[in-house]
């Protein structure tokens, strides 16, 4: 079976192509770009995952180095075999005669491909590059910000043209013609209506002096010609003017947008190591550039807590060392007393990730399930715990379990190492089946 766009002349199959040979401008090659990634997408998930296993989570939002095989990127082309056997001469050489062997040249380095083997194997590479945009629509390509249900909004600082009246003043594509063109009315009307009064009365005045008298008398002439002129002005009065053009007016207005507050608890006591907070703030950073990506601005919290909280900025949250033991339940009554004060639930899309190791005082964690029950989730849009151990459970995480059976929107894992952080947050905030 011949394949469309191909021509079959006297046996013979002749394919043909359409280049086009045109120069490329400024994203201009933006559709062959999206072709490109689409026939290579398993690759490039591939080495999107790998580049997130080794790299830090700071370095999220830069681009990544795509290697794909030579061979893999190769087109099919029809060509003419030389065919029999043939002779060449090479000028130059003064080292080798018939029958020599040749040996094989030491390995180059550069982007172009791999190193030699020393089975004599090896693979040609192509390197694609992925802006800081197509790497993180590949990492957040399975995931959904979960039940946005309740999206409020709110006055920020974007902008929108709107409407607002008429101008006398503007540029040709603005100009609104009907608005115009009843202007223009209203003026005429204005101006015409005491000349075409006189002309009105000066034409009764003729026909009745015509009845009495002749066509050529001297008074009638002069009645004609001053009904003459009158006509002239009611003639003379343009039917647009360059007055009667109106513009439409457009100004600029604030854009009610969504907006989010996002708050980051993290248990920094005695018990969390220094392991432990580094995997704590990589949950942070994920969940912030996730969050992120769904709302044009949003605020951060950061709650630090011991046996006391403390709202922290940003880099005594990271960098900052504590000690002592562990009360988790200051750490949520702290975040509701900022939600009360400065984040009302009906202009905010709440958000909350709490890190711990699951360390706390006995009395003390059933004091937080009361609190995440009765004033906390039924503010909350979503709320996330990840607890960060490799031993058993301890009394926290039974009694958060009671929390997450009544709360569809309260979520909870387990986090061993940080190699889990990726998985863990896929699972967390995966895309829900309809």
């Amino acid at each position: 079976m011949v394949p469309p766009g191909t021509q079959v002349i006297l046996g013979a199959i002749f394919v043909s192509q359409i280049i086009d040979r045109r120069l490329n401008g400024k994203n201009k090659s933006a559709v062959n770009r999206q072709r490109f990634i689409r026939r290579f997408k398993n690759k490039i998930k591939r080495a999107v995952s790998d580049a997130i296993a080794g790299r830090s989570i700071t370095d999220i939002e830069k681009g990544e180095h795509v290697r794909i095989p030579e061979k893999d990127i190769s087109e099919p082309s029809f060509h003419h075999g030389s065919g029999g056997t043939t002779e060449n001469i090479h000028p130059g050489n003064k080292e080798f005669t018939a029958g020599d062997r040749v040996r094989r040249p030491k390995s180059q380095s550069g982007k172009g491909g791999k190193k030699a083997s020393n089975s004599g194997e090896g693979e040609d590479e192509f390197i694609f590059e992925l802006s800081r945009d197509e790497f993180l629509q590949f990492f957040f390509e399975d995931l959904a910000l979960p039940d946005l249900i309740k999206t409020k909004l709110a006055k920020l600082e974007t902008e929108k043209t709107v409407r607002a009246g008429y101008a006398t003043s503007g540029i040709p594509a603005n100009i609104n013609v009907i608005r115009s063109l009843k202007g223009a009315m209203g003026r005429r009307i204005a101006l015409q209506s005491p000349y075409k009064k006189k002309l009105k009365k000066k034409e009764k005045e003729l026909q009745a002096e015509l009845k009495r008298f002749g066509e050529y008398e001297p008074h009638i002439i002069a009645l004609k010609n001053e009904i003459c002129v009158l006509k002239k002005k009611v003639h003379a009065i343009p039917y647009i003017d360059e007055f009667d053009l109106r513009y439409n007016n457009r100004i600029k207005q604030n854009l009610p947008t969504t907006q989010a507050v996002m708050f980051c608890l993290m248990d920094v006591s005695g018990s969390m190591d220094q392991e432990k907070k580094e995997i704590s703030k990589r949950f942070f950073m994920l969940l912030y550039l996730f969050l992120n990506r769904n709302y044009e601005k949003i605020e951060l919290v950061f709650i630090r807590h011991h046996t006391i909280a403390m709202e922290v900025d940003e880099e005594n949250f990271f960098y900052s060392r504590e000690t002592g033991g562990t009360v988790v339940s200051s750490a949520l009554e702290l975040m509701h007393d900022i939600i009360t004060e400065r984040y009302p639930e009906n202009d905010w899309n709440i958000y909350a990730a709490q890190a711990s190791d699951g360390d706390n005082w006995n009395d003390d964690s059933p004091l937080c399930r009361e609190l995440l029950t009765n004033t906390i989730m039924p503010l909350v849009q979503y709320y996330a715990y990840i607890e960060i151990t490799t031993d058993v459970h301890q009394n926290l995480w039974h009694e958060y379990l009671n929390i997450k059976s009544k709360y569809e929107n309260f979520v909870m894992q387990r986090i061993e190492g940080i190699a889990d952080i990726y998985p863990v947050f896929r699972s967390l905030f995966k895309k829900k089946k309809v």
